[in-house]
C-alpha cells in the first residue's frame, strides 16, 4: 500500500478557557493517499476551518501531529513551514484569490517565484496547465474578463503549478453555477488521479460528491466517514440528483410534503414554479418505491 501524502494523528486544537473553552478539533486522525480526493462537510462551527488550517499548515495543533509527504510538520519553524507550504501544497480558495493587475499566466506564475528554479523553470509547466484548462487563447486575459468558471481554472493551475503533494481546496464551487462547479469538480478529480496527488476539499455542496473517495462529516471536533454510513436519500425533483436529506440545507414543504434540493439555484427555480416540480418530484418518488 502507497505510503499517505497527509497523515494526521490524534490532533486537538482548543479555543478559549474555563467555561468558554471549545475543543474545535477533538482527537482528529486523518490519512490522505496518492491519488485520492476527500472532502470535508459539516454544519458552520464545526470545526472545519480550524482543521483544515492545522492540515495545511497554517496554524499549529495544542497536541498531534501532521505529516506532509514525509516531513513532520509540527516540529518545524516557522521559515520551514513557509518553504513547505510553497513547494508541498496548494490552495484553491472560493473568492479566487487572483491579482487583478496581472494576467492569467502571471498569476499562474505568480507563486513560482518561492520556488527552486523560480519563473523560469516553472513556465513551461504554467502554459501546459493552462492549455489542459482550456485556458490557453487566455493566457493575457485580465482576471476582470474572465467568467467564474474560468476564475477558479485559473487559481487551480495557480495552485498546481509548483508541482505540489498536497492540495486544499476551501468551497472551491461556492461562487460557481452547476456547470462551472461541475467542470471544476472534474478538474480536481483528473488531477488527483494522473499526477498521484491528495486533494481535500471543504465544501457544502452535495454535488461534489459523486467525485470523491471519501466524504467525512465534521462535527463537534470529529470526524466520521459518510460514505460507510447508511444514509437518507431523497432526489432533487428540478434536476434528479439524489441528496442526502440530513447535509441539505436546502428544502422546501408544498402540500404537506418535503422537497431537498441539491443546490439554492434548484430550491430558486422550484420556488418560481412548484406545481410543475412537485409532479416530478412525486413521479420520482414512486419510480423509487417500483423499480422496474
Amino acid at each position: 500500500m502507497s505510503q499517505p501524502i497527509l497523515s494526521a494523528r490524534d490532533l486537538v486544537k482548543t479555543f478559549g478557557t474555563g467555561h468558554t473553552q471549545v475543543r474545535a478539533v477533538d482527537g482528529i486522525s486523518l490519512d490522505l493517499g496518492p491519488g485520492e480526493l476527500v472532502t470535508i462537510t459539516g454544519p458552520s462551527g464545526s470545526g472545519k476551518t480550524t482543521l483544515v488550517s492545522i492540515l495545511g499548515a497554517l496554524l499549529r495543533p495544542d497536541e498531534g501531529s501532521v505529516t506532509i509527504a514525509g516531513q513532520d510538520i509540527t516540529a518545524m519553524g516557522e521559515a520551514a513551514l513557509s518553504a513547505l507550504r510553497a513547494r508541498t501544497i496548494g490552495f484553491v480558495f472560493q473568492s479566487f484569490n487572483l491579482l487583478d493587475a496581472l494576467n492569467v499566466r502571471d498569476n499562474v506564475l505568480f507563486p513560482a517565484h518561492l520556488a527552486p528554479g523560480g519563473t523560469r523553470d516553472a513556465a513551461g509547466r504554467a502554459d501546459a496547465l493552462l492549455d489542459r484548462l482550456g485556458l490557453g487563447a487566455r493566457k493575457q486575459a485580465l482576471p476582470a474578463t474572465l467568467s467564474g468558471g474560468e476564475k477558479q481554472r485559473t487559481a487551480i493551475a495557480r495552485a498546481l503549478v509548483n508541482q505540489p503533494r498536497l492540495i486544499i481546496a476551501d468551497e472551491p464551487t461556492g461562487n460557481l453555477d452547476s456547470h462551472s462547479g461541475q467542470e471544476v469538480m472534474m478538474v480536481l478529480h483528473d488531477i488527483a488521479r494522473d499526477q498521484g496527488c491528495s486533494v481535500l476539499i471543504v465544501t457544502h455542496d452535495q454535488r461534489i460528491e459523486e467525485v470523491a473517495d471519501r466524504i467525512l462529516w465534521l462535527e463537534d471536533g470529529t470526524l466520521r466517514d459518510r460514505k460507510a454510513e447508511p444514509r437518507a436519500l431523497a432526489r432533487d425533483p428540478v434536476c434528479n440528483m439524489l441528496v442526502d436529506k440530513e447535509l441539505s440545507a436546502n428544502f422546501a414543504d408544498h402540500e404537506g410534503r418535503r422537497y431537498h434540493f441539491c443546490s439554492k439555484r434548484c430550491h430558486q427555480r422550484f420556488e418560481a414554479d412548484p406545481q410543475a416540480y412537485a409532479a416530478q418530484g412525486a413521479l420520482a418518488a414512486e419510480t423509487e418505491r417500483n423499480p422496474t
